[in-house]
């Protein structure tokens, strides 16, 4: 069956002058200035509009309309992007997540600039050897075919060194042709030196000298650059995690230039917005104070860098809940849980989400341009997937399924079965995503498979250079996927990118994830999956708290209990249930009941693809953290 889109549907919203989110125009408050009648999302945008009309009557709000630097208001900070798969700036999660967002700020024609670091060389590109051992090698690419290099240069002061620092440009154009600027900022310039040249070289590479270099250059270069550029209308500074946390003191200490000290800390966290992804104390960024008063520019006291991010060491996190109005975590449990690790602050949250159009594969975005018509500008249409019928929800997931089989057959040299249940797992190789759980017990693997039905697995991810667990388990992976080869088909693709997660997610019948509590913050991957009809099988932790409902749009792993000291007991726990979900429920649901599986794909789309969106997620950004 040919799907045709849908002839366009007539305009219902306008464009929010002040904030730039879209409203519906019947139920809009409303303003009629001269000729000019503007249309608001909430009081606070109607009241600013009226104090300050000059700012805005040269905003239009018609598709394409654009605005220069100094009507940009939102600047986001984020170590990683991923805008697209040409540009390896980014390592994993929270790179696509700050990429999905700034998809969504374009498409919801925010006024938003991002920043981030021109990585040149990448995260790396992953090879593995016969044995499974991970190979890294530099991630080049082409930065002067994909970036505009803007005009002016910075100078910042790192380890009492002036360093030079220059900017470029990619563009995000949302669905109307309104545009996000993502400026890079970039060190690798004549006038500097090899050691400063080569702090654009990696992301997440070298010491913790290496580390705070680059955060310099992310917070205060960032900032800095910013300014330069014109943007002069800037009120709020979004931090997304510590890494950007020194824009503060940069805020702070371009306030006291203007203003004879003390610091005005209450004018700088209200311009300030800070978003933790981090579920436990060890993983905050910490630097010793010998390092600190090496490395920062002279002119940042050690009295005030201790009285705002911590006396014994500085706790880039600590640093960002201090000079922030607004601090959230990434989803209800990680809220509560940071809540418990600094029980001194107040902390919301706001569930992740993924960028809906970049997330579902080419044959649902047919289905849905025919069934649900303004779903990429809307995320929350998808919520009407509950009355597409189930036989072609079936066949754009066949589709999407060949094109993943031959991708694996492509990279691998082996042909996966068109009919057995495909499990995905992809994800950053590492020790608490537990890869290898599902081989806990290869014996009860074996008779499940010959009692229950035929499975195969597919897995992806790359492990940092440094974590020598996470190379480990790549290799469990590999030696176990040689042992089962009889009965188990068991692939795992090297180099993880944005392309291969588009085919993985879609073209899996099953997503398995398998964290250990409480160490999941969030989580998107199973998001990606649920926008293309996937369901998941995972632990409840991070956002599947929220997601989950049992049989209707996956299972569940385990239990809610949280005992990170008894990680082995945990472990076995956790694979008993696993093992008992595929024997009694996926399995035989897979093969022998595909109307009740066809409706659990509808209500994966209908109920959470339609709500963890980025789109919902940015206009929950923009009413609790933007306007206030």
């Amino acid at each position: 069956m040919r799907l045709e889109r849908s002839p366009p549907v007539a305009k219902t919203s306008e464009t929010d002058p002040v904030c730039g989110m879209p409203v519906r125009v019947d139920h809009a408050l409303v303003v009629q200035l001269g000729e000019r009648r503007a249309h608001f999302c909430s009081a606070y945008c109607r009241d600013e509009f009226l104090a300050h009309p000059e700012r805005y009557m040269g905003a239009s709000t018609e598709p394409g309309a654009q605005r220069g630097p100094a009507w940009r208001h939102i600047a986001y900070f984020s170590m990683e992007v991923a805008a697209q798969n040409s540009m390896p700036t980014y390592s994993g999660g929270l790179g696509v997540l700050a990429g999905d967002m700034l998809k969504s700020c374009a498409d919801l024609r925010l006024p938003v600039v991002g920043v981030s670091i021109l990585h040149r060389e990448g995260y790396f590109d992953q090879t593995l050897d016969d044995s499974g051992r991970q190979h890294e090698a530099p991630a080049h690419w082409q930065v002067k075919d994909l970036l505009q290099l803007l005009t002016p240069i910075i100078q910042i002061q790192i380890a009492r060194r002036t360093v030079q620092v220059r900017a470029w440009q990619y563009t995000i154009v949302g669905h109307d042709g309104y545009d996000v600027p993502l400026v890079l900022l970039d060190t690798d310039m004549d006038g500097n030196s090899p050691e400063d040249r080569s702090l654009v070289q990696h992301l997440y590479g070298g010491d913790q000298a290496y580390r705070m270099a680059q955060e310099i250059l992310l917070g205060i270069g960032g900032v800095k650059m910013l300014h330069a550029l014109g943007y002069t209308g800037l009120r709020k500074y979004h931090m997304n995690e510590g890494h950007a946390s020194l824009l503060a003191l940069e805020l702070l200490d371009q306030g006291a230039s203007a203003n004879p000290p003390p610091p005005d800390f209450h004018v700088v966290r209200d311009r300030c917005i800070f978003t933790t992804h981090t579920p436990v104390p060890a993983g905050h960024d910490q630097f010793d104070y010998e390092l600190v008063q090496r490395v920062l520019p002279r002119d940042v006291p050690s009295s005030l860098l201790q009285m705002l991010g911590g006396s014994d060491r500085l706790n880039m996190t600590l640093l960002g809940l201090n000079l922030s109005r607004y601090v959230n975590g990434v989803a209800r449990r990680h809220g509560e849980v940071t809540r418990e690790m600094f029980p001194e602050y107040p902390i919301h949250h706001i569930t992740n989400g993924v960028h809906s159009a970049t997330w579902t594969c080419d044959s649902f975005k047919l289905l849905f341009d025919a069934w649900l018509p303004g779903w990429e500008s809307d995320s929350s249409m998808l919520r009407h997937a509950i009355a597409i019928p189930a036989r072609e929800i079936w066949q754009s997931h066949v589709e999407a399924k060949a094109r993943l089989l031959s991708l694996v057959r492509e990279r691998s040299g082996i042909t996966l079965r068109a009919d057995a249940l495909t499990i995905g797992f992809a994800r950053r190789a590492t020790a608490y995503k537990r890869a290898d759980l599902v081989f806990t017990d290869i014996a009860r693997l074996r008779q499940i498979v010959n009692q229950a039905g035929p499975l195969q697995l597919v897995f992806a991810g790359k492990a940092h250079p440094s974590d020598e667990d996470g190379k480990k388990l790549i290799q469990h992976v590999l030696a176990v996927a040689r042992q089962l080869a009889d009965v188990v088909p068991i692939v795992y693709l090297e180099n993880y990118d944005m392309n291969m997660a588009k085919l993985l997610v879609a073209g899996a019948d099953l997503w398995l994830n398998t964290p250990r509590r409480p160490f999941e913050a969030s989580g998107t991957s199973g998001m990606k999956a649920a926008h293309n009809g996937v369901p998941s099988l995972s632990t409840l932790d991070g956002w599947w708290l929220e997601g989950h409902i049992e049989g209707v749009t996956g299972w569940s792993i385990g239990t809610l209990r949280e005992d990170p000291s008894s990680t082995e007991a945990a472990d076995q726990a956790d694979a008993d249930s696993l093992y008992r979900k595929l024997e009694d429920d996926v399995i035989p649901m897979f093969y022998w009941s595909r109307e009740r599986w066809t409706e659990m794909m509808r209500h994966c789309i209908a109920l959470n693809a339609s709500y963890f969106n980025t789109h919902r997620m940015v206009q929950q950004y923009a009413s609790n953290a933007y306007l206030p």
